[in-house]
C-alpha cells in the first residue's frame, strides 16, 4: 500500500548520483520505490506535488545538545524546520545520563557550559531516571518527532562514580572500572557511543573545569576501549579551541584505535591557514597509525550574539570565575577597578588571529541594549564609542553592561570572510577528513544560530561555483549516516526509512534571527526559521508543511545495535 506519493520532483538521493526527475512512493514508513515520471501506480492515499522542487533524504546532525530539550520539545526546534530529521545528542561529554545522586550539578553544568536556562531545565525535564537505559526508555515512552540518538558523556560518568570528587585527576582503585561498567551498561542499552572534552571553554556551574577536563589520556583511552566490545559505537571529542599540539594528536589517535571506531572532533572553523592546517593534520596523524579521526566543520561564517550572561567569555584567562557569579555579585565585580584590570589583562593576553573573537573587546558591536537612552549605540563597536567619548574601551564595555543590568547583546569580531578565507573553507568542503555539521542545536541558546547549517550550506551551493548541490546533499545526509552507521537512513532509495526533505533550490536559505520566550518557565532563546523548505517527513509522516510544524511524534529513539549497526 502506498500511503504517499511525492510527484514531479528532482530527486537527489544522497548517494552522490546525478539528480533526476522521479516520483517517490512511501508506505509503512519506508520508501517503497522511485518511479520514472508518469509511471507511478495509482491509489496513493495522498499526493505531494513537488514539481520545481528538490526531493532529498532528511538531514542528519551528529552534533547537538538536545538531551534535555527533547522532553519539552520533541521536535527539537528549530532544527526540524531546517530539514534535520535525525539528531545525535550527548556531545562534548555532556549527557544527562547516567544521572548522579546530585543531578542538580548536571543541570547547573548544562546551564553554564551550554547556555540552557536553568529554569527551563528544572521545569521542562522529568529527571526521573538513573541509568542511561532508563533515560532512553523514558524518552521512548514520551515519543519524539525527530529520530534521536545519544552518546554517553564523560562528565556524567565521572560525576556518577566520583561524586563531589569528580574534579580529582587521580583515580582511586576501582573507580576506572566503575566508569567502564557504567559505560558498558549504557552501550548495552543502546547508547550511541562516548564523548569527552578537554576544552578550556568548558566550565561547570561553579566556574571550575568540567569533570572530563580532569581526566588524563590513560583514562580516556581506557574508556574508549570499552567501545571496542560493541558494534557501531562512536567517539566524539573536543580537544582544545586553539591549535592542536602533539599530545592532542596522540590522544585522539589512541582513543580511536582503542575504540576500534572513528573519532570526530569539534569543531573546525576554517578561516586562517595556520589554524586550519594545524587542526586538519589530526586526520593524517591518525591514518598513518591505522585510525580514523575526522573534523566536524561548520560550512559558513558563524553568526553569533554574546552577552555577559552567556559562557562566551569563559575561555578568556581569569574570566570564568567572574562570569559564573550570581547577578548581583557579577555587577559588583565589574564595577571594581581591580577586577576590571584583571579581566582586561586576561583578554589582551590572548588577542590574535586564532584567539576567541570575544577577546578583541574593542571590536564587539552592540547588537541590542535595554534602555532607550542607549539605543543610539546599536550597531557601533565598543572601540568606536570609546573614541567618540574619549573613554577607555574596556571601561566603556563594563559601564554599558552594568547600565544594562548584564543584558547587553554584542556581535563579536566575525571570522575572516575575504577571498583567502573562503578558499580555505572551499578546500575543506571537498576534504574527506571532515564531516559537515557542528550545529550545537539545543545549546548556546542566547548566543548561536548554527542550527541553520543545512540551509546555509544549500544556499552556498546556489552561489558558489565550487559546490555542487548533489555533493552538498550527500554531505548533509549519506556522509554522516555512514560515519555513524545509521541503518537505512541518509539515502533516498527503495527500502530506506522515509525521512525526506522537499525544498526549493532557488530560494532555500536561513531566515531572519529573532528572540523567542518559548522555553519552559518563560525562558527565551535565539530562533530562526528557514526559507524554501516545503515539506519534512520523518519515517513517512509529514512533520513540517510550508513552515508549519505538525503535532505528531513519528520519530525513533535510535539505539546502537538495532538502529546503528555495521550489519547491512
Amino acid at each position: 500500500m502506498i500511503d504517499l506519493l511525492i510527484t514531479g520532483g528532482t530527486v537527489i538521493d544522497g548517494t552522490g548520483a546525478p539528480a533526476r526527475l522521479a516520483d517517490v512512493a512511501v508506505g509503512g514508513g519506508r520508501v517503497v520505490e522511485l518511479y520514472e515520471p508518469g509511471t507511478s501506480p495509482d491509489g496513493a492515499r495522498r499526493t505531494i506535488d513537488a514539481q520545481g522542487l528538490v526531493v532529498a533524504p532528511g538531514f542528519i546532525d551528529v552534533h547537538t545538545h538536545f538531551d534535555a530539550q527533547v522532553f519539552w520539545d520533541p521536535a527539537c526546534t528549530p532544527s526540524i524546520l531546517h530539514g534535520v530529521t535525525t539528531v545525535f545528542a550527548g556531545n562534548c561529554g555532556f549527557s544527562i545520563a547516567p544521572l548522579p545522586d546530585d543531578g542538580a550539578y548536571l543541570m547547573r553544568l548544562l546551564s553554564r557550559v551550554e547556555g540552557i536556562p536553568l529554569d527551563a531545565l528544572e521545569a521542562g525535564v522529568p529527571w526521573s531516571w538513573r541509568s542511561f537505559g532508563d533515560y532512553l526508555d523514558t524518552l521512548e515512552s514520551a515519543g519524539t518527532t525527530v529520530n534521536f540518538g545519544a552518546l554517553v558523556g564523560h562528565s556524567a560518568l565521572r560525576r556518577t562514580v566520583l561524586g563531589t570528587d569528580s574534579q580529582r585527576s587521580e583515580l582511586r582503585p576501582g573507580e576506572l572500572e566503575a566508569m567502564q561498567s557504567q559505560l558498558r551498561a549504557a552501550l548495552e542499552a543502546g547508547a550511541v557511543g562516548f564523548s569527552s572534552s578537554w576544552s578550556p571553554s568548558h566550565v561547570d556551574g561553579e566556574g571550575d573545569p568540567v569533570p572530563s577536563r580532569r581526566a588524563g589520556a590513560d583514562e580516556l583511552v581506557a574508556l574508549c576501549a570499552v567501545l571496542a566490545e560493541f558494534d557501531a559505537a562512536q567517539v566524539e571529542f573536543t580537544a582544545t579551541n586553539a591549535m592542536f599540539e602533539d599530545h592532542h594528536l596522540e590522544v585522539m589517535t589512541d582513543m580511536a584505535r582503542a575504540a576500534a571506531a572513528p573519532l570526530n572532533w569539534n569543531v573546525l572553523i576554517p578561516y586562517t591557514r595556520a589554524m586550519t592546517d594545524s587542526r586538519m593534520r589530526a586526520g593524517d596523524h591518525a591514518r598513518e597509525r591505522g585510525a580514523t579521526v575526522i573534523a566536524l566543520s561548520y560550512p559558513d561564517v558563524i553568526r553569533s550574539r554574546v552577552s555577559f550572561n552567556s559562557s562566551a567569555f569563559d575561555p578568556l584567562p581569569g574570566w570564568a570565575a567572574i562570569m559564573v557569579l550570581d547577578h548581583d555579585a557579577k555587577l559588583a565585580a565589574l564595577a571594581d577597578p581591580s577586577v576590571r584590570a584583571e579581566l582586561r589583562a586576561g583578554a589582551e593576553s590572548v588577542v590574535s588571529a586564532n584567539s576567541p573573537p570575544v577577546a578583541d573587546y574593542a571590536a564587539l558591536v552592540v547588537a541590542d541594549t535595554h534602555h532607550e537612552s542607549r539605543s543610539s549605540l546599536r550597531g557601533r563597536s565598543i572601540g568606536e564609542i570609546a573614541r567618540a567619548t574619549g573613554q577607555d574601551a574596556f571601561d566603556v564595555l563594563c559601564d554599558l553592561v552594568i547600565a544594562d543590568d548584564l543584558r547587553t547583546g554584542f556581535i563579536p569580531r566575525p571570522p575572516a570572510s575575504d577571498d583567502t578565507a573562503w578558499q580555505i573553507r572551499a578546500e575543506t568542503w571537498h576534504d574527506d577528513r571532515i564531516v559537515i555539521g557542528a550545529s550545537d542545536g539545543g545549546a548556546h541558546l542566547d548566543m548561536l544560530t548554527t542550527f541553520d547549517y543545512p540551509v546555509r550550506y544549500l544556499a552556498l551551493a546556489r552561489t558558489r561555483d565550487d559546490l555542487e548541490l548533489t555533493r552538498v546533499v550527500q554531505q548533509l545526509t549519506d556522509v554522516p549516516a555512514r560515519l555513524y552507521n545509521v541503518a537505512d537512513r541518509g539515502r533516498l532509495v527503495a527500502g530506506a526509512h522515509a525521512d525526506i526533505v522537499v525544498f526549493d533550490a532557488d530560494t532555500v536559505d536561513a531566515g531572519p534571527i529573532e528572540w523567542r520566550n518559548d522555553l519552559p518557565a518563560g525562558a527565551g532563546r535565539l530562533y530562526a526559521e528557514p526559507v524554501g523548505i516545503a515539506h519534512v517527513l520523518v519515517n513517512g509522516v509529514e512533520v513540517v508543511q510550508a513552515g508549519q510544524l505538525h503535532d505528531v511524534r513519528p520519530g525513533t529513539v535510535l539505539r546502537r545495535g538495532r538502529d546503528l549497526t555495521t550489519e547491512r
